[in-house]
């Protein structure tokens, strides 16, 4: 179990440095196009696994089923994309910590999985962190994107449905081939609304693109090993852990200094994620 635990934070330490490097493009290209393009090169990275690994032809439910959560994958990235072109790394990040509440409520509810005390005070604890710096962020005199904010809350919703979905396929399907599908299905359904609004990348942004590509899939295939070990609802609390990274990398890369109340908040994150990963 610990190892699953060790394996959930990598992946999202990754998944935080790909978000970085997302607002870093925000402000240059379309919502549309960047997360094509994170799809797209993503697409090839998994694909490249699937070719060393070699998991064998999936079944016609693992096709439909990948699929359909693919659309959510879609609708996840377009929302919390846009997000970080609109909003503080940090907040934005703050905002979508309500995902492990759903991420627990919807294991409970669709994968009948059982929840204990320790789990639900984890949760409370790192609830009560992502208020504490939305309170602190709407104190600080500065002017909301209140749309921003409402797509990372969409986003929010539909990823915790997402990750509950790769819980119930990570005990069925091999990581490799969900992960390809959890790539190359956004491509797919982003390549015409990305062309319609399409801005000619520059040379040094493809690296960056690719960057998050790869960033992406290899931060999904690590979550993917651990949600196929451990229940969704005990992994969720570790989500929250985002928070350090989103602190650390928007003051090196973006300046953004971080309040009293998002340190106070990222304390009882941190106390929920430890919580939750004790026997």
């Amino acid at each position: 179990m610990t190892g699953a635990f060790g394996r959930a934070v990598l992946g999202i330490a990754l998944l935080s440095a790909m978000d970085a490097l997302i607002k870093a493009v925000a402000a240059r290209y379309p919502t549309f196009e960047i997360t094509f393009l994170r799809f797209a090169f993503g697409t090839l990275v998994a694909g490249a696994v699937l070719a060393v690994r070699r998991p064998g032809w999936p079944t016609r439910e693992t096709v439909v089923a990948n699929s359909w959560r693919a659309l959510l994958v879609v609708i996840t990235a377009t929302s919390f994309f846009y997000a970080l072109g609109r909003l503080p790394l940090a907040e934005a990040q703050a905002l979508a910590f309500l995902a492990p509440i759903f991420i627990a409520f919807f294991g409970v509810v669709l994968l009948r999985e059982r929840i204990d005390g320790r789990v639900v005070a984890a949760l409370l604890a790192g609830f009560a962190g992502m208020a504490v710096i939305v309170h602190g962020s709407g104190a600080s005199g500065g002017e909301r994107s209140w749309d921003g904010i409402a797509a990372a809350l969409v986003a929010a919703v539909t990823y915790a449905l997402s990750m509950v979905m790769l819980r119930a396929r990570a005990t069925r399907d091999r990581v490799e081939t969900i992960v390809f599908f959890q790539n190359v299905g956004p491509a797919l359904v982003l390549a015409a609304p990305a062309a319609a609004v399409w801005v000619p990348p520059h040379l040094p942004d493809l690296w960056l693109f690719l960057a998050i590509g790869c960033l992406g899939t290899i931060g999904h295939l690590i979550l993917a090993t651990a949600f196929a070990r451990v229940e969704a609802a005990r992994l969720a609390p570790l989500e929250y852990t985002a928070l350090i990274w989103a602190v650390a990398l928007g003051y090196l890369f973006f300046g953004e200094v971080p309040s009293p109340q998002t340190l106070a908040g990222g304390a009882l994150i941190v106390l929920g994620a430890l919580a939750t990963a004790r026997r």
